[in-house]
């Protein structure tokens, strides 16, 4: 379904918006919009292209060079030929489209014009843009310091020197509000409509749509067990053995059951075995131009060694001295909360009572505040180490990012757990971080953007015609474009899933000895659906879609938190009275004896991830039709992608410490 169709060429729809430099120069558009419409054999990008109209009020100052981008549906059919989209057979398999066979495709009736989703054709003119390519020019037209080179990939170069400022597909009104009631405007206890936000979104958003929904009903048996534990038998903590018991069996399969889902929904949409792109050059890299013999072409090389330097000699000692920084603070923290417990014992009133809670909130409070600028000075890092891919920069982004909120979040209450050996304080602790963090997200990911959009909303509205509401009646084309251009953009999901991954481990490690956390992380990823869903249907412009096959390397990320969580509850289950009331004489047969547990425990899931991914992979190879992919390297190693999740998910409340019985309490 596409947006209504705007006055000039018969038949053209707008699909994607292009936002210049509100000073560019005349000879630059033209030689743009030439090389955007010239046909694919003289180098173009054979597209339809038309420039957006005056607002409401002209008079006002606003940026007047915004293009609109469409397609023919035979261009955008060829397109998708040249993606290598996968789209489902009349014999019910998923096979790579081809225009020769393209009536042998179900749901392709006439011309087509129904066959591709919105999403998809964006997909595709997005991807007609990013490789069109520099040939005789030497730079920009109007910008000498612009360079160009043959093989240059022209949107990148005017991206890196803004002057292209945004590229971003359009919203479509009538789909949107039917998407926005069945997803978040109306009350339901059903499943997501995945389906419907793939074909909107895109496969990326589904999937962490598919995965937070997932991670919450996987919470709901620990939770359904942990109220009871948490109102009767508070002060029993022999049962909490066995509670720690069912998370090991729990933290077994989690994940192993996430990665059949992944691959389920990854091979019902077409990703599973798609061909993976080229990938080109961040805009960002940059370097002394010389021959890559890879490539072929002459394009800016940096060196691996200049790059490796940067990292060793100026990201790592940054990151250490960033990890000092947080243990400073913690154990600021942990005199403010000696000094506090002191007062409350030398006079126990309701207030000292309540300062109790005020080292911990404010430690979480602090928390937050530091995972937030150490967020910006390790993106700036990242770039600074000009990563040439998008994926090596995202991945080394990744880890520092993780390193440092790991430690951030947790390192107190390891030192907690088995240096203090205090588990009131534990539970107490764990409680407060989880809350606060949970409050502070909700306030900057639901009511603050809401609040935010909300007065855009009512800017545009005035502009446009006084005081109109805006959902009573269709904006006009030009101001709809215009205000999706001032829409915040969206980033991606790294900071979602750095959420879920943060969720995951306070669930994980800890929550023993606090049975409430898994009801609290539910009841977080209720509203995080919600907040999500509004966010993506109001707050921010639309995103491109990305076809992924699985959650990419947030799920060894999870894996490796799982690892971590499976010795953390095997030592909690070892510190145990009970588990010590069996090793009254030998502290080395206790620790034999937890060893053995993880040893037991990684064999079985290393066995159980092997067995799965052979089945899983046999699986694909049968379900395939296109006996040609199996040879290509590409695609087996999309493929391999696709299912390679496997579940090493230790988890939560895998041990219980007895507060009163074990270790010194609060110092």
């Amino acid at each position: 379904m596409q947006p209504a169709a705007v006055s000039g060429e018969p038949g053209f729809e707008p699909l994607v918006v292009l936002e210049l430099a509100s000073d560019i120069k005349e000879e630059a558009v033209v030689w743009l919009l030439s090389r955007i419409r010239d046909p694919q054999q003289n180098g173009g990008a054979e597209l339809l292209v038309e420039h957006l109209g005056p607002g409401v009020r002209p008079q006002e100052k606003e940026n007047p060079n915004l293009f609109l981008v469409g397609a023919s549906w035979q261009r955008l059919l060829s397109g998708a030929e040249d993606l290598g989209l996968f789209k489902e057979y009349s014999d019910g398999s998923m096979r790579g489209f081809t225009c020769s066979n393209k009536h042998n495709f179900k749901d392709f009736t006439g011309d087509g014009d129904s066959f591709l989703s919105m999403a998809e054709c964006q997909h595709i003119i997005k991807h007609e843009l990013d490789t069109l390519r520099a040939r005789e020019e030497t730079h920009v037209p109007g910008y000498p310091q612009a360079k160009l080179y043959p093989g240059k990939s022209i949107i990148r170069r005017l991206q890196s020197k803004r002057i292209l400022i945004q590229m971003f597909p359009l919203h479509h009104k009538e789909e949107l509000k039917r998407l926005s009631f069945s997803w978040y405007q109306k009350v339901r206890l059903s499943l997501q409509p995945l389906d419907s936000i793939r074909h909107y979104y895109g496969e990326g958003q589904a999937l962490y749509f598919g995965f937070l929904e997932y991670f919450t009903f996987a919470l709901v048996p620990m939770a359904l067990i942990g109220v009871p534990y948490y109102l009767f038998d508070w002060e029993d903590y022999d049962k909490y053995v066995i509670f720690a018991v069912f998370n090991l069996v729990w933290c077994t399969v989690i994940l192993e059951l996430w990665k059949r889902r992944s691959a389920s929904l990854a091979y019902q949409w077409g990703t599973l075995s798609r061909k993976q792109a080229f990938e080109e050059p961040r805009p960002g890299f940059h370097g002394v131009l010389g021959f890559n013999p890879v490539t072929g072409r002459e394009e800016p090389l940096y060196s691996n060694a200049k790059r490796q330097l940067r990292i060793y000699l100026v990201s790592l000692p940054f990151v250490l001295l960033c990890l000092y920084l947080s243990l400073y603070v913690m154990m600021v923290y942990f005199l403010l909360e000696g000094w506090v417990l002191s007062i409350h014992d030398e006079n126990p009133t309701f207030w000292t009572g309540v300062l109790l809670f005020i080292p911990s909130v404010a430690y979480a409070v602090v928390i937050e505040a530091m995972n937030l600028i150490y967020r910006y000075a390790a993106e700036f890092l990242t770039e600074w180490e000009n990563h040439r891919l998008e994926s090596s920069y995202q991945n080394h982004l990744v880890l520092k990012v993780l390193v440092y909120n790991f430690f951030n979040c947790f390192a107190s209450l390891f030192y907690i757990a088995f240096v203090m050996q205090d588990m009131v304080l534990l539970r107490q602790s764990l409680a407060t971080l989880l809350i606060t963090s949970q409050i502070l997200n909700q306030f900057m990911e639901a009511f603050l953007p809401y609040w935010l959009q909300r007065r855009r909303n009512k800017k545009m509205v005035r502009k446009v015609q006084g005081r109109r509401v805006l959902e009573d009646k269709a904006l006009p084309l030009a101001e709809q474009v215009r205000l999706e251009a001032d829409m915040s953009t969206y980033l991606g999901t790294f900071d979602d899933y750095l959420e879920l991954f943060l969720l995951f481990g306070y669930v994980s490690l800890f929550s023993c000895v606090y049975p409430l956390a898994a009801v609290l992380v539910v009841l977080n990823n209720i509203t995080e659906v919600y907040s999500d869903a509004f966010k993506m249907c109001h707050v921010f412009k639309r995103p491109f879609a990305d076809p992924a096959a699985n959650i990419g390397v947030w799920q060894l990320a999870f894996e490796a938190m799982s690892v971590i969580a499976v010795v953390t509850n095997c030592a909690l289950i070892g510190m145990s009275p009970q588990v010590r009331a069996y090793f009254p004489h030998s502290e080395t047969q206790l620790i034999l004896w937890t060893v053995a547990v993880e040893v037991t425990h990684t064999h079985t899931h290393t066995h159980t991830h092997t067995h799965t991914h052979t089945h899983t992979q046999s699986f694909d190879d049968h379900m395939n039709p296109v006996s040609g992919l199996k040879t290509d390297n590409l695609v087996l190693s999309a493929r391999t992608a696709g299912s390679q999740v496997h579940p090493d998910l230790p988890h939560p409340r895998c041990s219980q410490t007895h507060p009163d019985q074990t270790g010194p309490h609060r110092v």
